[in-house]
């Protein structure tokens, strides 16, 4: 065979998201773009806000000498300047440029961290439910995921999270506000956290890491806050990206921001950049670099998103779904009307509806709804989610 046994089994492991992504493209093409509701991907629909495309235009039309050249490999300091401005203020810890790292995309921060954080054999705590793709970027770096239950609500099970903790972690690994579930966790969910952490960091002598992965920190409602972990815990590292907050998923710009209190600071950072580096990410896309230093701040409309998730969840609500409305993200993650959501999920897809069964992401009997979609796929969807569930009863 070409490829190693591991090769095989991953694939065989791979995303759903993908799947029914590339089913929804097949099916586009067999019955028409309108007549599929596809709410596979979380491909944001929203336009980038106008400050990035003026911004884009300055930076296009710059003819300085070197301008295409090569760069820090941490990234571009009057870049790293600006975000560590807006993350001080943001996360209520002073950071300077050399806490930040320009990456590709937040998977590329992901994927960095832990090359360099993890031993052979360390765990990284994550949990459930998630973006099933976590347990490759442990495995990139010989680590281990371990996967570990939510409350039913999806906040955060502390005392589960306590008993999980072990010799071998290394790494806790969280994602707020959450994919698949749009849970922001609380403040008092951090705190207890960070608390345990300390803990158990003390009992088996090394250090644990907390990494929050915050891409859709921006889209959240309600007036809800995401509470910073660099208030709480100082080994921890943010992981991020402008895929979300500006519409920017395919031109891979994300950083990551290390807590200035971080033991071993200066060690861990050189580790970072080199890695950043010899990973093959080498530097984030230069162009972008310098887009993004001159909009901080700016986000994309997310009252649009909110204006979605009401459509869905007042449609689904009044059909019969239930589900936890989300604090932020574009998902939906309702409960099956049967216990087999792959089943169910299928029976969706029947009715052209393309959805993702929720033991993709570690939590079956639920299924995740993207709804970063125009408003008619909403809409127009609602026939085909009630015949679906009208089924399943």
């Amino acid at each position: 065979m070409a490829v190693n046994k591991k090769v095989r089994t991953f694939i065989s492991q791979s995303s759903w998201i993908r799947k029914m992504f590339e089913e929804g493209n097949r099916m586009r093409k067999q019955y028409g773009g309108p007549n599929i509701f596809d709410f596979s991907i979380g491909n944001p629909n929203v336009e980038p806000p106008p400050e990035f495309k003026k911004a884009l235009q300055q930076v296009v039309s710059d003819d300085s000498a070197g301008v295409h050249g090569y760069m820090p490999n941490a990234g571009f300091f009057e870049t790293r300047e600006s975000v560590a401005a807006l993350l001080s203020e943001t996360y209520g810890v002073p950071l300077g440029p050399d806490n930040v790292i320009m990456t590709c995309g937040a998977a590329g921060a992901l994927n960095v961290i832990c090359k360099v954080l993890l031993e052979p054999g360390d765990e990284v705590l994550i949990p459930t439910p998630c973006f099933m793709e976590y347990r490759f970027y442990a495995d990139n770096a010989n680590g281990t995921a371990i996967f570990v239950k939510t409350c039913g609500d999806f906040s955060l099970d502390l005392s589960a999270m306590g008993h999980a903790i072990s010799e071998r972690t290394k790494i806790v690994l969280i994602n707020s506000p959450n994919n698949p579930t749009g849970k922001v966790y609380d403040e008092a969910s951090i705190q207890g956290l960070s608390e345990i952490l300390e803990i158990k960091s003390r009992t088996y002598g090394r250090e644990i890491y907390l990494v929050s992965d915050e891409p859709y920190r921006d889209v959240v409602y309600d007036g809800i806050n995401v509470p910073s972990i660099f208030r709480y815990y100082k080994n921890s590292i943010i992981a991020s990206s402008y895929s979300k907050s500006l519409s920017l998923a395919g031109e891979r710009i994300g950083y990551l921001a290390v807590n200035p209190a971080l033991s071993d600071i200066d060690e861990v950072i050189g580790g970072l950049v080199f890695y950043n580096r010899t990973l093959g990410f080498v530097n984030a896309p230069a162009l972008m670099q310098r887009v993004i230093a001159k909009i901080q701040g700016v986000t994309v409309n997310v009252e649009a998103y909110a204006r979605k998730r009401k459509l869905l969840c007042d449609g689904l609500a009044s059909i019969g779904y239930k589900f936890f409305r989300p604090d932020g993200t574009f998902y939906l993650f309702p409960k099956s009307p049967i216990d087999d959501d792959i089943e169910f999920v299928h029976a969706l897809q029947k009715r052209r509806i393309l959805t993702v069964p929720g033991s993709g992401f570690g939590w079956p009997g639920h299924f995740r709804i993207a709804f970063c979609v125009d408003d008619a796929t909403i809409v127009n969807s609602m026939k085909g989610f009630e015949e679906a569930f009208r089924e399943g009863y």
